[in-house]
Parts: structure tokens; sequence; C-alpha cells
């Protein structure tokens, strides 16, 4: 079986008054995860003028460069390939992922967000790598949950496109996504903390062998 997808985004909580007292906390998770093996990170840091993305990218593709891990960045290409990450992942807001794969240099990954099987569809036609698809489950501040048939029917409709089921994921139902055919799960709250981190890195490999 193929290894699923693990994608930690980060929490959005640095700001340019905290950045020098979080920053650390934030490149000690990226840290943990990329001596785990975890296969995307994403820098979700909303809150933070461009200067200090690019700041932290550079310093956590410093982490993850010689590792398993690939580094995405929110909506921000510019950034990604200046710092030196592996790619960036697209929201709905974001320009378009056929425009970064003219654009962009080869082997430059592309996520995007999607909510709808329109919008992933579209996106696997334009060349993005993976989609996420969310809400899944119930999460806080966010639409209602797609659900597990509706990503069962989106997973068997793209296959093999990687889709990474996002929304409401915890350890008590991570494997219903990949029974679901979900490549693999990407969290914020769930992954962030660090042994929780290591332990669904071990439980995830063991449910596809």
């Amino acid at each position: 079986m193929i290894k699923p997808i693990i994608y930690l985004i980060t929490e959005g909580k640095l700001t340019a008054e905290n950045f020098e007292r979080e920053a650390a906390r934030v490149l000690e998770m990226i840290e943990t995860a990329a001596a785990g093996k975890i296969s995307l990170i994403q820098i979700r840091e909303k809150k933070l003028p461009a200067r200090l993305v690019f700041e932290l990218t550079e310093r956590a593709a410093k982490i993850t460069r010689n590792s398993e891990t690939k580094l995405l960045v929110n909506d921000r290409a510019d950034i990604a390939l200046a710092a030196g990450a592996d790619g960036v992942h697209l929201t709905e807001s974001s320009i378009a992922a056929a425009a970064v794969r003219r654009r962009f240099p080869e082997g430059f990954l592309i996520g995007v967000s999607t909510h709808s099987p329109e919008a992933a569809e579209k996106a696997s036609a334009e060349g993005a790598d993976f989609v996420t698809f969310s809400p899944v489950f119930a999460s806080p501040g966010k639409p209602a949950p797609k659900g597990l048939p509706a990503l069962r029917e989106l997973c068997e409709k793209l296959r093999p496109f990687p889709v990474v089921a996002l929304g409401g994921i915890e350890m008590e139902n991570f494997r219903e996504v990949l029974d679901a055919g979900a490549s693999g799960f990407a969290a914020i709250r769930f992954l962030n903390n660090a042994d929780d981190l290591r332990l669904i890195v071990s439980l995830a490999e063991n449910a596809s062998s």
C-alpha cells in the first residue's frame, strides 16, 4: 500500500508583534514533522507581513531541504520560490493553478483548496499536484461538513489524482478518510501537537500496510 499523505498546516497565530518570540516554536514543530517524515507542511500565517512570511519560510526550508518533507506556502507562490520552499498551496481567491504551472519551474508543487467536486476537477485539469477537500467533518468556524460519502465519490471520480481530506480530522477518524479513498489527510489543530504528530505517523503507516 502507498504511504498516506500527512499534511501539517501551521496554526496562523504568528503576527509581526509576536514573531521573534513565537517563530521558534513553529520552526520546532516543523523540525519534529520533518524528522517524522511528514509528507507536506504548509506555512499558513496570514497575519504576518510578506517579509516575515519570507523569513519564516526561508528558515523552515533549511530544515526540510534534506528531508522527505515538502514545504509549501499558502497563496504566495512568489515567496515560496524566493525562499526555497517546494511549492504553493492556492486558495479559492488565489491565482489559478494553470497560471502558476505555466510560470513557475518544473517540479514546483501546487496544492489547491477545494470545497466542491467541480473545483477539485478544475484544479486537477489545470495541473495541480493535489487538492484538499473540505470540510469533511464538522470543524469550528467552517461550513457544514461534506461528509464521507461526498469524499468517497470525489476520490473515485478523480483517482489516481490525490485528494487530501481536511476539516475535523482527529485521532479518532483519520482512518475513515483513508478508507473512503483519500490519498491522505491535512490538519491544523490535530497535527500541531508534537505527541499527536509522532503517534499519527506510526498509526497512519500501519493503516496503509
